[in-house]
């Protein structure tokens, strides 16, 4: 069974990723919150697999319960939850290590699919925010050469796995688009990843994105 703990400040909200996740069969919502600073002690007497946190909350917020979650010695996996309206919290959230952004408003079953890619050690984007997202991180030309000095290393079906990361696809959507089986996308993802040396999906995005693969 995976464990999540809920962390909003809007109660509508955290009401419906409750009945979303617990409509699963294999997801238990273990425990909730409305205020960032509640998160780790949650986090410690719950021991849930995914956290899934605001991104900005009107108490504490949830970039400052990212950084002390980060400081456990065996931190959850953390996707932030956010709206369209992305702005300078994105870039910090990914600094802390973030694994993935999700909207708040996500279709059930992609939120269900990515609490799974998340309980297994992976990362998300949710491609309705993945451009926004990595438009805010973007700081054009003075991170545009060093990411393209990391594609350059990448064989030209990595650059296409590359891309397609970037698009916040999943390693079966990207073998359906290049007509490959999931086992061969999942070692595709490995390489790209241990050579520009990103340490999860939503870093190897923005080097796509800095790189020039995605607009």
């Amino acid at each position: 069974m995976i464990k999540v703990l809920l962390a909003d400040d809007e109660d509508l909200v955290r009401s419906g990723l409750r009945m979303i996740l617990r409509s699963a069969g294999d997801i238990e919502v273990v425990a909730e919150c409305d205020d960032g600073s509640m998160v780790v002690d949650l986090v410690r007497r719950h021991r849930p697999h995914v956290v899934l946190l605001d991104i900005r909350m009107r108490e504490a917020d949830g970039l400052a319960a990212l950084r002390r979650l980060r400081e456990l010695a065996d931190p959850p996996q953390v996707a932030m939850l956010t709206t369209f309206d992305v702005d300078e919290y994105v870039s910090e959230a990914l600094r802390l290590g973030a694994s993935g952004f999700l909207l708040k408003d996500t279709e059930p079953a992609q939120l269900v699919r990515a609490v799974r890619d998340l309980a297994r050690g992976g990362a998300v984007l949710d491609p309705g925010v993945a451009s926004r997202v990595l438009a805010a991180l973007a700081d054009e030309e003075r991170v545009a050469e060093p990411a393209r000095r990391l594609l350059s290393g990448l064989s030209s079906r990595e650059r296409e796995v590359l891309a397609l990361i970037g698009q916040g696809m999943s390693n079966a959507e990207i073998g359906a688009a290049l007509h490959l089986s999931e086992a061969t996308v999942k070692g595709y993802v490995s390489a790209v990843l241990g050579k520009i040396g990103a340490v999860n999906r939503v870093q190897a995005a923005l080097v796509a994105y800095r790189g020039g693969l995605i607009a």
